[in-house]
């Protein structure tokens, strides 16, 4: 018997997020021909709050939303332990490349442009149903012990959403820290406001978003003047600093030394033991 099909074992519940259903009319239709279960929400947070009480087999997701878009979605889904393995696949009616790059470095799988081929968006919705499935089984043991573990502590919904909040905003820091986005933006990319973000931000971790910011920065110089060959400069444009005065300060304060010397003390040769004379 062959572990690999593109037909899903199971009727797959699939959750559509998407603020003009109309337009969805046709792919809604094939899904449920096909014999899926549909459930809708119509705008980002919405989708997110569905997602994590539904726990749906796959999402389809608009990019273009209103005030919060896809992304922001994308980004609190993989960021929740509960929906960081569910797929989603972008619905759009953009040929942007840059736009569809966008959703995959998000987490999304796939795209779906607009108008639809149906045979096309059935093949692509069973092939990512047939792949989580494979994954899904083979976490099973883990998740099933993580899960066990969660609830024992008894973690209240408001603090679980709190520390997913953080961890998207964490995962997007890090993703480019040469262009890390001012607070308003950073809050807007994960669909809250900049009062609530700092506050969640400083419940969860102690400390600002401005400092973790830094931090990270800081720890991504150390990495690459300890294992790059990119020179000083080359360094702190890479993590965000403007030059390398302000780098060198900032590195020294943090870590003791200047980021020239320590990467001569990585890179010194050490000496041997000296052997006593006879």
């Amino acid at each position: 018997m062959s572990y690999w099909s593109t037909t899903p074992p199971r009727r797959a519940h699939i959750l559509v997020i998407d603020d003009n259903i109309e337009e969805l009319q046709l792919l809604l239709g094939v899904l449920r021909e096909a014999g899926h279960r549909i459930s809708l929400a119509f705008d980002a947070l919405e989708g997110y709050r569905r997602a994590t009480a539904l726990l749906p087999d796959l999402v389809l997701l608009d990019v273009r939303m209103g005030a919060t878009d896809g992304y922001a979605t994308c980004r609190l889904l993989k960021a929740d332990r509960s929906t960081a393995r569910i797929p989603v696949i972008f619905v759009t009616s953009s040929s942007s490349v840059e736009e569809r790059l966008t959703g995959l470095r998000e987490g999304a799988v796939d795209y779906i442009l607009k108008p639809f081929e149906p045979a096309e968006v059935l093949a692509r919705v069973a092939v990512h149903l047939a792949l989580a499935s494979c994954r899904e089984q083979a976490q099973a043991c883990i998740d099933e012990a993580e899960s066990a573990l969660e609830h024992a502590r008894g973690e209240p919904a408001a603090d679980h959403a709190d520390r997913v909040l953080v961890q998207a905003v964490e995962r997007l820091v890090r993703a480019d820290l040469a262009n890390v986005p001012a607070l308003p933006a950073l809050a807007a990319s994960v669909g809250t406001h900049e009062k609530r973000l700092s506050r969640v931000f400083k419940e969860q971790t102690g400390r600002t978003v401005f400092e973790f910011a830094r931090e990270a920065r800081l720890a991504e110089a150390q990495r690459l003047l300890a294992g790059s060959a990119l020179s000083v400069e080359e360094v702190a444009l890479a993590v965000g600093f403007s030059g390398a005065a302000n780098f060198s300060t900032a590195f020294r304060e943090r870590f003791g030394a200047t980021p020239t010397a320590f990467r001569q003390a990585r890179t010194a040769p050490v000496a041997p033991p000296s052997v006593p004379s006879a």
